[in-house]
């Protein structure tokens, strides 16, 4: 991780990148840094996929979220997160600007069918699946964010770890679990 932060330190003083995106990249960082770390503790395997690329990852451009009914988690997102719509094409999906963290694609998703084969390009049909995101806000006051999101009828279940980090999980409308938290930095 300090090899990363130092990279995209060095970036920014040599002008290769703006403050935004410096900022964006150190908080994409964050995020990534617990798969990252579970990653590594995975057991060495022989195949090529077990040697280091010749590049490394320096900026995260977006999440995809593919999801059942883009209005609706738009609206969502939008009205509880505050996210910013940027661009929305009014029939399949939108781009919605996270603060200054970065940025989320909200697409209906392509569902396959129960007998799908791999595409003609030999893709397998999308099956994955992403456990949660958990995202940070400011102000925190825990019994304010609980009754904020009891009065959205999301039923709130705590997730308090230790005498510092305070969350709440809610399920999104497409039954997506979403941590929302006090922790604002890495």
């Amino acid at each position: 991780m300090e090899n990363v932060i130092a990279g995209l330190l060095r970036d920014f003083e040599d002008g290769k990148m703006t403050r935004r995106q410096l900022v964006q990249s150190l908080a994409m960082a964050a995020m990534a840094a617990p798969a990252a770390a579970a990653a590594a503790q995975a057991p060495a395997t022989s195949s090529a996929a077990s040697t280091p690329a010749p590049w490394k990852t320096v900026w995260l451009d977006h999440i995809s979220y593919q999801v059942s009914d883009y209005k609706a988690s738009v609206e969502f997102y939008k009205n509880l997160m505050g996210w910013e719509v940027q661009n929305d094409t009014g029939t399949r999906q939108a781009t919605l600007k996270i603060g200054d963290v970065g940025g989320i694609i909200i697409r209906n998703s392509r569902q396959p069918a129960a007998d799908s084969q791999p595409t003609p390009s030999g893709r397998p049909p999308v099956t994955g699946v992403i456990d949660h995101i958990s995202f940070g806000i400011e102000p925190w006051d825990t019994d304010k964010v609980k009754a904020e999101l009891e009065r959205r009828g999301l039923h709130p279940r705590p997730d308090m770890v230790g005498e510092n980090f305070k969350s709440f999980h809610v399920k999104d409308p497409d039954g997506w679990d979403l941590q929302i938290s006090n922790k604002t930095k890495a």
